[in-house]
């Protein structure tokens, strides 16, 4: 299983990218735009608003860009940056660390979601709100790798807990149905998703969120060691339209919402409340200060719990793995 987790991966080289010249974030009016496929590991949603803003208003384009989206759950975006066939992706901290560990020499560039998405979901009923009431419970959880599971045992640990004190049940990507017929207690979900669903039916919710009890690196913008050394400029002006798509995104939600009504099939049919709900929430994750920054605390704690997990066989350089240097500080 641990070599399931290892191959599902995906950071930088600070010293590389402290050293790259500095660049203009667009690219001149002449220039032929640089295709890129960003893989980004879903199928089209609101939850990426910030990138349908920045292709919409033109700021991948600016930025000599042509962007599009790859959302293949098949696509092994990391070992595929890591290898230099593609240039970047978007991953979250622990797909990093674990692509490192396997000589993937991949570079996390943007902070994207500040927080880690990742929580448990109960009915209130059930009277868990905190880590430690897991205990005895049976949770269900889609997979047992990746972001999901990672910040399940984060939570384990934040109440003292070890995985045989509760039972867990792997159930595909179904908490929602699992949850409301009773087959199990809790569920491990994606904090702006499943939430919203079972609340926009009715039901009261406890959700325990991962980042209020240990934070950890969410998804951002990778690269690798390559393209920061042979190509800063280019890292600097995706990771430069990247953070105007949030910005925009931040600045003014129903807009966004808007444009994500031509990049998101069937929205426009959807539970506009929910959609919406689903959009706001998300909202809250891509808040860092300043904006697109990594917290250095954030990758020692993702380091340890997976060092805690048996994941990594030691301390890595977390110095290596991601980088502020491309990251224009807004006012």
């Amino acid at each position: 299983m641990k070599q399931r987790i290892i191959f599902s991966i995906v950071i930088i080289s600070l010293l590389l990218a402290a050293c790259a010249p500095q660049a203009p974030a667009s690219a001149p009016a002449s220039q032929e735009l640089t295709a890129i496929r960003l893989p980004v590991g879903y199928i089209p949603n609101v939850q990426f608003a910030p990138l349908y803003v920045a292709m919409e208003k033109g700021y991948f384009k600016e930025a000599g860009l042509e962007v599009t989206l790859d959302y293949s759950f098949e696509t092994d975006a990391v070992a595929l940056v890591g290898a230099n066939e593609l240039p970047f992706s978007i991953a979250s901290g622990e797909q990093v660390l674990l692509g490192r560990a396997q000589d993937l020499p991949v570079v996390y560039v943007y902070t994207w979601y500040g927080e880690y998405p990742v929580g448990i979901a109960s009915l209130a009923e059930a009277g868990i709100v905190k880590p430690e009431d897991l205990r005895g419970r049976k949770i269900g959880t889609p997979v047992l790798y990746g972001a999901s599971y990672i910040g399940f045992r984060a939570l384990l640990q934040a109440g003292g807990l070890k995985e045989s004190d509760v039972t867990l049940d792997v159930i595909g990507f179904n908490q929602v149905e699992a949850l409301s017929s009773g087959q199990v207690d809790a569920v491990v979900i994606y904090v702006p998703n499943e939430p919203v669903q079972l609340a926009n039916q009715g039901y009261k919710l406890n959700v325990i969120r991962t980042a209020d009890y240990l934070p950890l690196v969410g998804n951002g913008l990778i690269t690798n060691e390559k393209t920061i050394a042979e190509n800063p400029e280019l890292v600097r002006r995706m990771a430069g339209a990247l953070q105007k798509g949030v910005a925009d995104t931040l600045a003014d939600p129903d807009a966004a919402y808007e444009i994500c009504k031509k990049y998101v099939e069937n929205l426009t049919e959807a539970d506009e409340a929910a959609q919406k709900q689903v959009l706001k929430t998300s909202l809250e994750f891509y808040q860092t200060e300043p904006l697109g920054q990594s917290a250095p605390q954030a990758w020692e704690n993702m380091q340890n719990i997976l060092l805690t997990m048996g994941l990594l066989a030691g301390d890595q350089d977390l110095s290596q793995a991601w980088s502020n240097a491309f990251v224009t500080e807004t006012k």
